[in-house]
């Protein structure tokens, strides 16, 4: 790992994988396990800076796809790199663009060189390769920045997710190669869909190549809860102990608490703002509709043990009406709170972990139909 970087695991779970660590970048540390907010265009949406500080948010993410159609990567660049641009002076990462390119299913052309698809902006022919994904994200200025890879579907037979874990490892050699920035940590991603001996196989190879860091990523993409939690069961305590372990595109209580008891310390997800706009707010890792009607006249706060700025000064009754009426207020407090929520769960995980206390304190989301932890 470069000097700028360094994970130590704290504490371990005496009965599962779990543990507490903290993970050392150039713009400040990230104390794990964490959930880490999305931010697609250089902006989580609706919060600004100041406001995510707030929510407890150390590490947050953007999307070097969405990125380099628009503004471009050398406009960030003009800014002062991502951070500056944005505002945010704590860790950052940005993904490969990887997921995005193969979600776009009927837009794109696959080879062993790498991805042409048609930008769904302008209808500009772009070619993405191992090695653009890096200059785009050297530019961009992340400090962790993830390798690129083929993400296969669910369902896909095991054919096409071999192939595909097979290309993610040599686009991985080539990213290491064309990778040169010794302030930017290169994380390799762990692919084999469904298949539990392709996602060992992964694992085993990738962890021989003594990344700064892991993630295990093709999950969360249709495949049935116990399925997930099997992959990440078997895949996670395959990575090295001394590096950073991620799962990308994961954020609900149970994925994470699941996860966490694999030995996984990073996770990020859109649900928090996504769920957001939709009027949706996370409290207690359930799911609240605040366009129903027993919110009206509720005048408590989402959650009175939250101590987040929509909890701390608003109600359910005022936050319902915002969202009725369609008010972009409404859209940043239930932001501001779920984003909260989320981190504030990894945070109580990480307290339990420290205690030896997680199986007890988390036993109601450790489980998931026959899947037990």
């Amino acid at each position: 790992m470069s000097a700028n970087f360094s994970f130590q695991s704290l504490a371990q779970c005496s009965q599962t994988k779990a543990r507490a660590g903290i993970f050392i970048t150039p713009h400040g540390p990230v104390e794990t396990p964490r959930f880490m907010p999305v931010g697609t265009l250089a902006n989580v949406k609706t919060v600004t800076p100041d406001q995510l500080r707030n929510t407890g948010a150390q590490m947050i993410l953007s999307n070097t796809y969405h990125l380099h159609l628009q503004p471009g990567e050398r406009i960030v660049a003009g800014g002062g790199g991502l951070h500056k641009f944005m505002g945010w002076d704590g860790p950052m990462l940005t993904d490969s663009g990887g997921f995005q390119v193969f979600s776009l299913s009927e837009m794109r052309k696959i080879s062993s060189e790498g991805v042409t698809f048609r930008s769904p902006h302008d209808g500009q022919i772009i070619h993405l390769t191992p090695e653009r994904s890096i200059e785009i994200q050297n530019t961009l200025g992340a400090d962790v920045i993830m390798a690129f890879d083929e993400c296969p579907p669910y369902p896909a037979s095991r054919q096409e997710v071999q192939l595909a874990t097979e290309r993610t490892y040599h686009w991985l050699e080539r990213c290491m190669i064309s990778h040169e920035r010794q302030d930017q940590a290169l994380f390799g991603i762990v692919q084999g869909g469904v298949y539990l001996d392709l996602r060992a196989e992964a694992a085993q190879s990738l962890a021989k190549l003594d990344l700064p860091g892991y993630a295990i990523g093709g999950v969360s993409v249709g495949e049935p809860p116990q399925l997930m939690a099997e992959i990440v069961r078997t895949t996670a305590p395959l990575l090295p102990p001394e590096k950073p372990r991620y799962l990308m595109g994961v954020g609900t209580y149970r994925e994470m608490a699941i996860a966490i008891a694999s030995g996984v310390d990073l996770f990020d997800c859109v649900i928090p703002t996504r769920w957001a706009r939709h009027g949706t707010a996370i409290v207690q890792g359930e799911r609240w509709n605040l366009k129903n009607a027993k919110f009206r006249e509720d005048h408590t706060p989402l959650d009175a043990a939250c101590p987040c700025y929509a909890c701390q000064n608003f109600s359910r009754a005022y936050i319902s009406h915002l969202v009725r009426s369609q008010e972009i207020l409404a859209y940043t407090l239930l932001s501001i709170h779920n984003i909260t929520e989320l981190i504030r769960f990894t945070q109580q995980i990480r307290k339990a972990i420290f205690s030896d206390r997680f199986t007890q304190e988390f036993a109601h989301w450790l489980t998931v139909e026959n899947v037990e932890y």
